[in-house]
């Protein structure tokens, strides 16, 4: 099934949710549609128009909105006050202020680790869930990411290359990144932290400068995040078995940001859940294959929900 074609933003705003942030929201579609609402990844990682083509605009009522010090929220890639906690917390602020009772959840990547937990935090307001790229943000996955024994030893050139911009001083690869992220010199670091997430996706690399605001946004929640654990209490899949919505899970073969084991782990833990393996599909929405899945999916869920 192919993307729908290009969709302009029909109503945009800026949504206060406390502690500073301010939350940048769009809608699209139709107003009396079937409500979703398009959880983005990175963490830090923003919306993008091309997100608004998984649905059908006659049959959904699509709105993306920027996590906290991401995209066009305000204060530009700001920690402060960012926890996985507080993100469900404005994902149920957004939705009271829309007025609607209950919704669909599209993430992917952070995206599926933030509709995991907001479902677990308020399974009463999940009417079902599409996952992309599944990230469980155990050690081992972040281990994977940033530790010698992981994706370094398929992609050893471009792992050098992070090294090579490594910032000094004492720990890992992922504690030292971190403390220059949130110092003066953070936008010399962004691109090469964003660079390796791009090489591990199989998307093009920005050439050697400092970060645009975007990769800036990334690469300083991704470490602010990653640092803490996802600023999970528990681990993710504990508490999966209890929900029953349907969820629909989309895993390309050649996932090397999030290896396909993460999609089976949660699988086999969500009772209602249907996992869909792309051959050859990468990590990114974009990738056409994976592009291609995620529209049957939303199209195969959308039968079963009343607008």
């Amino acid at each position: 099934m192919a993307l729908f074609a290009p969709l302009d933003c029909r109503h945009h705003f800026f949504l206060p949710v406390g502690q500073g942030h301010t939350l940048y929201v769009e809608e699209s579609g139709n107003p009396d549609g079937i409500p979703v609402v398009v959880l983005h990844g990175g963490p830090g990682g923003g919306c993008s128009p091309f997100l608004r083509r998984f649905f059908d605009p006659q049959r959904f009522r699509i709105i993306l909105y920027d996590q906290r010090g991401a995209g066009k929220s305000l204060p530009l890639a700001s920690t402060d006050h960012n926890s996985t906690d507080r993100l469900c917390q404005d994902l149920e602020t957004l939705r009271e202020h829309l007025g609607l009772s209950r919704w669909m959840l599209f993430g992917g990547s952070w995206g599926s680790t933030l509709a995991l937990a907001y479902g677990k935090a308020f399974p009463g307001r999940v009417t079902a869930m599409v996952l992309r790229g599944v990230f469980l943000c155990r050690p081992r996955d972040l281990d994977w990411l940033y530790g010698e024994q992981g994706a370094a030893r398929l992609f050893p050139e471009a792992w050098q290359a992070l090294l090579a911009h490594c910032p000094p001083g004492p720990g890992t690869v992922l504690e030292r990144y971190h403390r220059a992220l949130i110092g003066e010199q953070a936008r010399d670091y962004a691109r090469p932290w964003c660079n390796w997430e791009s090489t591990l996706a199989l998307m093009n690399l920005a050439a050697p400068g400092a970060a645009e605001d975007g990769e800036l946004c990334m690469a300083r929640q991704e470490a602010h995040y990653f640092i803490h654990g996802g600023f999970l209490d528990r681990p993710l899949l504990d508490g999966c078995e209890a929900l029953t919505m349907p969820v629909e899970i989309i895993h390309g073969s050649r996932d090397y940001v999030c290896p396909p084991e993460q999609a089976w782990a949660l699988h086999r833990v969500l009772p209602n859940s249907r996992l869909q393996w792309v051959d050859n599909g990468g990590h990114s929405s974009a990738d056409p294959a994976i592009a291609e899945a995620l529209v049957a999916a939303v199209a195969r869920i959308a039968t079963g929900l009343r607008s």
